[in-house]
């Protein structure tokens, strides 16, 4: 039983958001609801999403795509797309100021399309091309608002959850912005050591 209860949380964890899964006698119905359909899943075959490595769940997974009850993660944006975005968002942030940027989220990262976490591998990778551009640009010099809102943007359009945070601290006074997604934060969330209370947390496109 236990077993079953696992790979029914692993099913509903790839599922987009319209979509949801009801135990049933022989397995499993899914409810699209954005398209007003049901499809069914015999116990055997939800079985096999518990195992996240097995190819069986692989071409289960390639079905629920062409079903159009998964959406497939885009490709990892380049190391060029990565400064691009970067730069074009600290200009964003001084021209129209940081508060103006958050409330037109919801424009450019939409709220994330499939329910299953981001991996720590893709995040720590994209930490580490924001964290190099921030450094190398005489432009953007380390600004940790531009690289919050960059992640998050460059998460979420990649169909992957992440939340973006703005903290403070009182002794001295000071402002910091980080985004965290499958337990990383970009950039990190307490720099050089200081720690930040959050009294900001994004978790939809700009709410």
């Amino acid at each position: 039983m236990a077993e079953d209860t696992d790979a029914l949380v692993a099913m509903e964890r790839i599922l987009s958001p319209h979509c949801r899964v009801t135990r049933t006698s022989g397995g499993a119905l899914i409810a699209d609801w954005k398209r007003t359909r049901f499809l069914g899943m015999a116990t055997a075959d939800i079985q096999k999403f518990a195992d996240e490595s097995s190819t069986e769940r692989a071409e289960l997974v390639t079905g629920l795509i062409r079903a159009r009850c998964v959406t497939g993660r885009q490709k990892e944006h380049s190391n060029v797309e990565v400064g691009l975005w970067l730069r074009g968002v600290h200009l964003l942030i001084r021209t129209i100021g940081f508060g103006r940027v958050l409330r037109l989220l919801s424009l450019a990262a939409p709220d994330y399309a499939r329910a299953d976490p981001a991996s720590a591998e893709d995040v720590a990778s994209l930490k580490r091309a924001v964290h190099s551009h921030g450094r190398r640009s005489w432009f953007v010099n380390d600004d940790c608002k531009a690289e919050a809102v960059t992640a998050f943007v460059l998460l979420r359009r990649r169909g992957l959850k992440a939340v973006l945070h703005v903290g403070a601290r009182e002794h001295p006074f000071a402002l910091h912005a980080w985004t965290s997604s499958a337990d990383v934060c970009i950039p990190d969330a307490e720099p050089r050591g200081h720690a930040f209370t959050a009294v900001l947390s994004i978790n939809g496109g700009g709410q």
